[in-house]
């Protein structure tokens, strides 16, 4: 569900200004229409509530969470800490891909669940920055 709300977002600005961010099940987005009505935006957030769905909330906000910390230590640095976390990545890569939640041929994940996420911890392939 999205949730059209300046205050979210905007408690969420700390180290950079923050657009939309998705609290399982909510999608919260600014009010502007640049904002609201961007389907990119949106798209990107709904990757975000299939990676809540997948790995039972709990799962998601601790390795975002763990990703994000390691980064900030890494490269002391928010914006490039937040852009090294897994799930950015995998939104990020996506968001212009509207079908990408639904064609499972475009899915790079082939929905297998939490699997992809272990298996980007285990072997750090793809390109993608490895913490572990």
């Amino acid at each position: 569900m999205v949730v059209k709300s300046n205050l979210v977002p905007r408690l969420f600005s700390v180290f950079f200004s923050v657009a939309a961010i998705t609290l399982w099940p909510f999608i919260f987005v600014r009010k502007h229409p640049s904002f609201s009505e961007n389907k990119i935006l949106i798209n990107h957030e709904t990757i975000h509530i299939k990676q809540y769905n997948e790995l039972l909330v709990i799962g998601f906000l601790v390795l975002y969470l763990c990703d994000w910390v390691r980064g900030l230590i890494k490269y002391k640095d928010p914006v490039k800490a937040y852009n090294r976390i897994r799930f950015e990545q995998e939104a990020y890569g996506n968001q212009k891909n509207m079908a990408y939640l639904q064609n499972n041929k475009n899915n790079k994940r082939n929905n297998s669940n939490y699997s992809w996420y272990i298996n980007n911890i285990i072997n750090c392939s793809n390109n993608r920055i490895c913490f572990i």
